[in-house]
Protein backbone atom coordinates (compact mmCIF):
# COMPACT_ATOMS: atom_id res chain seq x y z
CA UNK A 1 0.00 0.00 0.00
CA UNK A 2 1.27 3.23 -1.39
CA UNK A 3 2.12 5.77 2.12
CA UNK A 4 1.80 9.21 1.14
CA UNK A 5 4.91 11.62 3.09
CA UNK A 6 5.77 14.86 3.35
CA UNK A 7 7.82 16.80 4.40
CA UNK A 8 7.45 19.71 7.57
CA UNK A 9 8.87 22.83 5.19
CA UNK A 10 6.57 21.24 2.74
CA UNK A 11 3.39 21.23 4.83
CA UNK A 12 4.14 24.42 6.31
CA UNK A 13 4.96 25.88 2.94
CA UNK A 14 1.28 24.28 1.73
CA UNK A 15 -0.40 25.24 4.73
CA UNK A 16 0.98 28.55 5.56
CA UNK A 17 0.06 29.69 1.43
CA UNK A 18 -3.74 28.81 2.01
CA UNK A 19 -3.95 30.82 5.28
CA UNK A 20 -2.56 33.79 3.01
CA UNK A 21 -5.24 33.88 1.13
CA UNK A 22 -4.66 32.94 -2.12
CA UNK A 23 -6.96 30.89 -4.63
CA UNK A 24 -6.15 27.40 -2.98
CA UNK A 25 -7.43 28.75 0.30
CA UNK A 26 -10.93 27.90 -0.67
CA UNK A 27 -10.27 24.84 -2.52
CA UNK A 28 -8.56 22.36 -0.21
CA UNK A 29 -10.07 20.36 1.78
CA UNK A 30 -8.95 18.31 5.23
CA UNK A 31 -10.42 15.07 5.02
CA UNK A 32 -10.27 11.60 7.49
CA UNK A 33 -9.03 8.85 5.96
CA UNK A 34 -8.60 5.38 6.92
CA UNK A 35 -7.36 1.51 5.54
CA UNK A 36 -10.59 0.54 3.85
CA UNK A 37 -12.15 -3.16 4.03
CA UNK A 38 -12.42 -5.00 6.34
CA UNK A 39 -8.65 -6.68 7.06
CA UNK A 40 -6.93 -3.84 8.94
CA UNK A 41 -4.14 -5.57 10.59
CA UNK A 42 -2.13 -2.78 8.61
CA UNK A 43 -4.35 -0.05 9.61
CA UNK A 44 -3.93 3.88 8.96
CA UNK A 45 -5.65 6.75 9.97
CA UNK A 46 -5.22 10.65 9.77
CA UNK A 47 -6.01 13.67 8.67
CA UNK A 48 -5.10 14.85 4.53
CA UNK A 49 -5.05 17.90 3.20
CA UNK A 50 -6.26 17.40 -0.30
CA UNK A 51 -5.80 20.27 -3.41
CA UNK A 52 -9.29 20.71 -5.05
CA UNK A 53 -8.16 23.45 -7.25
CA UNK A 54 -8.44 22.11 -10.65
CA UNK A 55 -6.01 25.12 -11.82
CA UNK A 56 -2.70 23.91 -9.38
CA UNK A 57 -0.43 21.22 -10.38
CA UNK A 58 -0.69 19.11 -7.67
CA UNK A 59 -4.80 19.27 -8.06
CA UNK A 60 -6.19 15.73 -6.38
CA UNK A 61 -3.31 15.13 -4.67
CA UNK A 62 -2.06 15.06 -1.08
CA UNK A 63 -0.21 17.86 0.52
CA UNK A 64 0.34 16.71 3.97
CA UNK A 65 -0.95 14.54 6.65
CA UNK A 66 -1.58 14.16 10.38
CA UNK A 67 -1.25 11.04 11.76
CA UNK A 68 -3.87 9.72 13.76
CA UNK A 69 -3.61 6.05 16.20
CA UNK A 70 -5.12 3.06 14.52
CA UNK A 71 -7.66 2.78 17.34
CA UNK A 72 -8.85 6.34 17.50
CA UNK A 73 -11.80 5.79 14.29
CA UNK A 74 -11.90 9.36 13.65
CA UNK A 75 -15.61 10.27 12.16
CA UNK A 76 -16.61 13.23 11.83
CA UNK A 77 -14.72 17.31 11.61
CA UNK A 78 -16.72 20.01 13.13
CA UNK A 79 -15.43 23.37 13.21
CA UNK A 80 -16.62 26.05 16.42
CA UNK A 81 -18.31 29.27 14.70
CA UNK A 82 -15.04 31.42 14.73
CA UNK A 83 -13.64 28.30 12.70
CA UNK A 84 -9.98 28.63 14.92
CA UNK A 85 -11.04 25.30 16.62
CA UNK A 86 -12.03 21.76 14.72
CA UNK A 87 -13.79 18.92 16.80
CA UNK A 88 -13.09 15.03 15.70
CA UNK A 89 -15.25 12.71 17.19
CA UNK A 90 -14.01 8.94 17.48
CA UNK A 91 -16.21 6.35 17.08
CA UNK A 92 -14.08 3.96 19.55
CA UNK A 93 -12.16 6.20 22.32
CA UNK A 94 -13.50 8.28 24.81
CA UNK A 95 -12.35 11.48 23.56
CA UNK A 96 -12.75 14.40 21.24
CA UNK A 97 -9.72 15.80 19.87
CA UNK A 98 -9.75 19.42 19.41
CA UNK A 99 -7.19 21.06 17.03
CA UNK A 100 -6.09 24.28 17.37
CA UNK A 101 -6.52 25.31 13.37
CA UNK A 102 -5.72 29.20 14.09
CA UNK A 103 -2.10 28.72 12.98
CA UNK A 104 -0.28 25.82 11.46
CA UNK A 105 0.93 23.42 12.69
CA UNK A 106 -1.98 22.44 13.93
CA UNK A 107 -1.96 21.05 18.01
CA UNK A 108 -4.44 19.26 19.74
CA UNK A 109 -5.94 18.60 23.08
CA UNK A 110 -8.09 15.55 24.30
CA UNK A 111 -11.14 15.82 25.88
CA UNK A 112 -12.42 12.96 27.76
CA UNK A 113 -15.87 11.97 27.28
CA UNK A 114 -15.71 9.19 29.78
CA UNK A 115 -19.74 8.51 29.02
CA UNK A 116 -20.22 8.77 25.56
CA UNK A 117 -19.60 5.53 23.42
CA UNK A 118 -19.37 6.06 19.29
CA UNK A 119 -19.12 9.79 19.46
CA UNK A 120 -20.91 10.97 16.45
CA UNK A 121 -21.89 14.44 16.12
CA UNK A 122 -20.88 18.33 17.40
CA UNK A 123 -23.08 20.97 17.28
CA UNK A 124 -22.59 24.81 18.99
CA UNK A 125 -24.42 27.45 20.86
CA UNK A 126 -22.76 30.32 20.94
CA UNK A 127 -25.64 32.08 22.84
CA UNK A 128 -24.77 29.33 25.60
CA UNK A 129 -21.28 29.19 24.92
CA UNK A 130 -21.22 25.42 24.67
CA UNK A 131 -20.77 22.42 22.37
CA UNK A 132 -22.67 18.99 22.29
CA UNK A 133 -21.53 15.74 21.41
CA UNK A 134 -24.08 12.83 20.20
CA UNK A 135 -22.88 9.82 21.57
CA UNK A 136 -24.83 6.54 19.60
CA UNK A 137 -23.98 3.94 21.82
CA UNK A 138 -24.72 5.32 25.08
CA UNK A 139 -27.61 7.07 24.41
CA UNK A 140 -26.77 10.45 25.49
CA UNK A 141 -25.43 13.70 24.56
CA UNK A 142 -22.40 15.62 26.41
CA UNK A 143 -22.36 18.94 27.04
CA UNK A 144 -18.90 20.82 27.24
CA UNK A 145 -17.67 24.47 27.37
CA UNK A 146 -16.97 26.03 23.97
CA UNK A 147 -13.61 28.38 25.64
CA UNK A 148 -12.39 26.04 28.01
CA UNK A 149 -13.83 22.17 26.49
CA UNK A 150 -14.19 21.08 29.64
CA UNK A 151 -17.23 18.65 30.17
CA UNK A 152 -20.48 20.35 31.94
CA UNK A 153 -23.24 17.77 31.42
CA UNK A 154 -24.27 14.25 30.20
CA UNK A 155 -27.98 14.44 29.59
CA UNK A 156 -29.65 10.99 28.62
CA UNK A 157 -31.69 11.01 25.33
CA UNK A 158 -35.46 9.29 25.88
CA UNK A 159 -34.90 7.81 22.37
CA UNK A 160 -31.87 5.80 22.01
CA UNK A 161 -29.00 6.03 19.34
CA UNK A 162 -28.65 9.95 18.98
CA UNK A 163 -26.74 10.77 16.28
CA UNK A 164 -27.40 14.27 14.02
CA UNK A 165 -28.21 17.17 16.05
CA UNK A 166 -29.15 20.46 15.18
CA UNK A 167 -29.02 24.32 17.53
CA UNK A 168 -31.11 27.04 17.28
CA UNK A 169 -30.08 29.57 19.46
CA UNK A 170 -33.06 32.14 18.10
CA UNK A 171 -35.74 29.56 18.99
CA UNK A 172 -33.71 28.09 21.77
CA UNK A 173 -34.41 24.66 20.78
CA UNK A 174 -32.25 21.31 20.18
CA UNK A 175 -33.85 18.57 17.36
CA UNK A 176 -31.67 15.16 17.99
CA UNK A 177 -32.13 12.33 15.86
CA UNK A 178 -32.67 8.58 16.86
CA UNK A 179 -30.83 6.85 14.59
CA UNK A 180 -29.17 3.16 14.58
CA UNK A 181 -27.98 0.48 17.12
CA UNK A 182 -24.34 0.72 16.35
CA UNK A 183 -24.40 -2.74 17.82
CA UNK A 184 -27.02 -4.32 15.91
CA UNK A 185 -27.04 -2.29 12.37
CA UNK A 186 -30.45 -3.59 11.33
CA UNK A 187 -32.50 -1.56 14.23
CA UNK A 188 -33.00 1.90 13.29
CA UNK A 189 -34.68 4.42 15.37
CA UNK A 190 -37.75 6.24 14.18
CA UNK A 191 -37.71 10.01 16.33
CA UNK A 192 -36.60 13.11 16.66
CA UNK A 193 -36.16 14.79 20.29
CA UNK A 194 -36.76 18.87 20.73
CA UNK A 195 -34.72 19.93 23.62
CA UNK A 196 -34.37 23.67 25.20
CA UNK A 197 -30.94 23.60 25.34
CA UNK A 198 -30.67 26.72 27.43
CA UNK A 199 -31.52 24.06 30.69
CA UNK A 200 -31.16 21.06 28.94
CA UNK A 201 -35.02 20.25 29.33
CA UNK A 202 -36.23 17.31 27.13
CA UNK A 203 -39.52 18.88 25.79
CA UNK A 204 -41.06 15.90 23.08
CA UNK A 205 -40.37 13.02 20.70
CA UNK A 206 -41.49 13.14 17.15
CA UNK A 207 -42.04 10.37 14.97
CA UNK A 208 -40.58 10.68 11.26
CA UNK A 209 -42.33 8.01 9.78
CA UNK A 210 -45.89 7.48 8.72
CA UNK A 211 -45.40 3.51 8.67
CA UNK A 212 -46.47 1.22 12.23
CA UNK A 213 -44.08 1.31 14.57
CA UNK A 214 -41.15 0.20 15.26
CA UNK A 215 -41.12 1.85 11.57
CA UNK A 216 -37.07 1.50 11.41
CA UNK A 217 -37.08 4.93 9.61
CA UNK A 218 -33.66 6.10 10.52
CA UNK A 219 -33.67 9.57 11.01
CA UNK A 220 -29.68 10.83 10.57
CA UNK A 221 -29.55 14.17 10.39
CA UNK A 222 -31.20 17.33 10.75
CA UNK A 223 -30.47 20.99 9.62
CA UNK A 224 -32.16 24.30 9.87
CA UNK A 225 -32.53 25.60 6.51
CA UNK A 226 -30.82 29.65 6.93
CA UNK A 227 -32.11 32.36 7.20
CA UNK A 228 -35.53 30.84 6.94
CA UNK A 229 -38.29 32.40 9.45
CA UNK A 230 -40.47 31.07 11.38
CA UNK A 231 -37.17 28.21 11.68
CA UNK A 232 -37.77 25.35 9.29
CA UNK A 233 -35.53 21.87 9.67
CA UNK A 234 -34.71 19.27 6.74
CA UNK A 235 -34.56 15.87 8.27
CA UNK A 236 -32.98 13.00 6.49
CA UNK A 237 -34.31 9.24 6.97
CA UNK A 238 -31.80 6.29 6.39
CA UNK A 239 -35.02 5.14 4.38
CA UNK A 240 -34.91 6.76 2.01
CA UNK A 241 -36.93 10.00 2.88
CA UNK A 242 -36.90 13.77 3.47
CA UNK A 243 -39.54 15.14 6.32
CA UNK A 244 -39.45 18.82 7.36
CA UNK A 245 -40.01 20.42 11.17
CA UNK A 246 -41.88 23.66 10.81
CA UNK A 247 -41.81 25.85 13.90
CA UNK A 248 -44.86 27.17 14.43
CA UNK A 249 -44.64 30.74 16.63
CA UNK A 250 -47.71 30.46 18.03
CA UNK A 251 -47.58 27.25 19.75
CA UNK A 252 -43.47 27.12 20.13
CA UNK A 253 -43.25 23.57 19.13
CA UNK A 254 -42.50 22.22 15.44
CA UNK A 255 -44.86 20.00 13.25
CA UNK A 256 -43.42 17.16 11.59
CA UNK A 257 -44.33 16.18 7.90
CA UNK A 258 -42.56 13.69 4.74
CA UNK A 259 -41.85 15.74 1.92
CA UNK A 260 -39.73 13.69 -0.48
CA UNK A 261 -39.37 9.60 -1.48
CA UNK A 262 -35.83 8.63 -2.57
CA UNK A 263 -36.58 5.51 -2.19
CA UNK A 264 -38.79 5.74 -4.90
CA UNK A 265 -35.81 6.55 -7.52
CA UNK A 266 -34.30 3.39 -6.01
CA UNK A 267 -32.48 6.00 -3.53
CA UNK A 268 -31.37 4.37 0.11
CA UNK A 269 -29.57 5.69 3.31
CA UNK A 270 -30.06 9.17 2.63
CA UNK A 271 -27.47 11.51 4.84
CA UNK A 272 -26.87 14.63 4.40
CA UNK A 273 -28.30 18.49 3.50
CA UNK A 274 -25.70 20.85 2.12
CA UNK A 275 -27.05 24.32 1.35
CA UNK A 276 -25.13 26.91 -0.95
CA UNK A 277 -24.28 30.37 -0.13
CA UNK A 278 -27.48 32.04 -2.28
CA UNK A 279 -29.83 30.08 -0.07
CA UNK A 280 -31.93 28.98 -3.03
CA UNK A 281 -30.47 25.15 -3.31
CA UNK A 282 -30.03 22.46 -1.13
CA UNK A 283 -28.21 19.22 -2.17
CA UNK A 284 -28.67 15.95 -0.44
CA UNK A 285 -26.81 12.85 -0.28
CA UNK A 286 -27.36 9.39 -0.21
CA UNK A 287 -25.29 6.59 0.17
CA UNK A 288 -26.73 3.21 -1.14
CA UNK A 289 -25.58 2.71 -4.34
CA UNK A 290 -24.26 6.54 -3.92
CA UNK A 291 -25.83 10.11 -5.13
CA UNK A 292 -25.86 13.57 -5.14
CA UNK A 293 -29.25 14.90 -5.26
CA UNK A 294 -30.06 18.77 -6.14
CA UNK A 295 -33.37 20.55 -4.96
CA UNK A 296 -34.34 23.90 -5.77
CA UNK A 297 -35.63 25.87 -2.48
CA UNK A 298 -37.07 29.24 -3.46
CA UNK A 299 -39.87 28.14 -1.19
CA UNK A 300 -37.92 26.22 1.60
CA UNK A 301 -41.22 24.70 2.39
CA UNK A 302 -41.91 23.42 -0.68
CA UNK A 303 -38.24 21.73 -2.15
CA UNK A 304 -38.24 21.02 -5.53
CA UNK A 305 -36.22 18.36 -6.81
CA UNK A 306 -34.01 19.08 -9.82
CA UNK A 307 -31.95 16.02 -10.36
CA UNK A 308 -29.88 12.83 -8.96
CA UNK A 309 -26.57 12.48 -10.54
CA UNK A 310 -24.37 8.94 -9.31
CA UNK A 311 -21.79 9.41 -7.37
CA UNK A 312 -20.40 6.36 -6.02
CA UNK A 313 -21.04 3.67 -3.38
CA UNK A 314 -21.10 5.65 0.03
CA UNK A 315 -21.87 9.42 -1.08
CA UNK A 316 -21.69 10.97 2.45
CA UNK A 317 -20.43 14.36 2.80
CA UNK A 318 -19.51 17.33 0.74
CA UNK A 319 -17.86 20.83 -0.10
CA UNK A 320 -18.13 23.12 -2.70
CA UNK A 321 -15.39 24.74 -4.47
CA UNK A 322 -15.07 28.94 -4.19
CA UNK A 323 -16.97 29.87 -6.90
CA UNK A 324 -19.64 27.50 -5.89
CA UNK A 325 -19.98 25.81 -9.36
CA UNK A 326 -18.76 22.48 -8.12
CA UNK A 327 -19.52 19.76 -5.32
CA UNK A 328 -17.01 17.39 -4.25
CA UNK A 329 -18.43 14.09 -3.05
CA UNK A 330 -16.56 11.79 -0.56
CA UNK A 331 -17.89 8.42 -0.95
CA UNK A 332 -17.57 6.39 2.53
CA UNK A 333 -20.06 5.45 4.87
CA UNK A 334 -18.69 3.92 8.12
CA UNK A 335 -16.35 1.97 5.74
CA UNK A 336 -19.16 -0.69 4.92
CA UNK A 337 -18.88 -3.06 1.85
CA UNK A 338 -20.59 -1.29 -0.97
CA UNK A 339 -20.76 1.66 0.57
CA UNK A 340 -16.84 2.12 0.97
CA UNK A 341 -16.03 3.60 -2.28
CA UNK A 342 -13.12 5.89 -1.33
CA UNK A 343 -13.17 8.49 -4.34
CA UNK A 344 -14.00 12.00 -4.41
CA UNK A 345 -16.63 12.80 -7.07
CA UNK A 346 -16.21 15.85 -8.94
CA UNK A 347 -20.14 17.14 -10.11
CA UNK A 348 -21.14 20.41 -11.87
CA UNK A 349 -23.66 21.87 -10.13
CA UNK A 350 -25.17 23.77 -13.25
CA UNK A 351 -25.33 21.06 -15.24
CA UNK A 352 -25.62 17.97 -12.77
CA UNK A 353 -23.17 15.74 -14.33
CA UNK A 354 -20.45 14.11 -12.88
CA UNK A 355 -17.12 15.51 -14.44
CA UNK A 356 -14.47 13.89 -12.25
CA UNK A 357 -13.45 11.18 -9.91
CA UNK A 358 -10.37 11.95 -7.38
CA UNK A 359 -9.05 8.48 -7.28
CA UNK A 360 -5.56 9.40 -4.70
CA UNK A 361 -7.27 7.71 -1.72
CA UNK A 362 -8.88 4.63 -3.54
CA UNK A 363 -5.65 3.58 -5.46
CA UNK A 364 -3.96 3.58 -1.98
CA UNK A 365 -6.22 1.30 -0.71
CA UNK A 366 -7.80 3.86 1.75
CA UNK A 367 -11.30 5.37 2.37
CA UNK A 368 -12.28 8.54 3.29
CA UNK A 369 -14.91 9.76 6.10
CA UNK A 370 -15.80 12.91 5.61
CA UNK A 371 -14.42 15.87 4.30
CA UNK A 372 -14.54 19.67 4.97
CA UNK A 373 -13.09 23.12 3.42
CA UNK A 374 -9.84 24.45 5.55
CA UNK A 375 -10.82 26.98 8.14
CA UNK A 376 -9.57 29.89 5.74
CA UNK A 377 -12.32 29.11 3.22
CA UNK A 378 -15.22 30.64 2.43
CA UNK A 379 -18.14 29.61 4.85
CA UNK A 380 -20.94 28.50 2.31
CA UNK A 381 -24.16 27.86 4.19
CA UNK A 382 -22.84 24.26 4.64
CA UNK A 383 -24.10 22.73 7.87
Amino acid sequence: MQRYKTTLLAAMTSVLTLAAGGAAAEQTALVLYETKGADQSDRQEGIAFVELDTNEPDYGQILAQIPLPPEFHSHHIFYNPARDKAYVTSLATHELRVFDVSKFPYRWNSVEVADCEVGEDVSFSEAQSKWYLTCMGSSVVIVGDAETDEVLDTVAMPAPWPHGIATNDAIDRQLVTSTANPSDPNEWGEEIVVLQHSNGEILSTHKTSNAPSPSGAGPVEAFFVPGVEPPLAYITNMEGSLWLAEWQTETEEFAFREEFRFDELGQGMTLEVYFNAEGDRAYVTSAMPGHLNAFDITNPRAPEHLWATEAAGGAHHLVFSHDGSRAYVQNSLLNIEGMNDGSISVIDLETGEKIDSIDTFKDAGLTINTIALTPEAEDFHSH
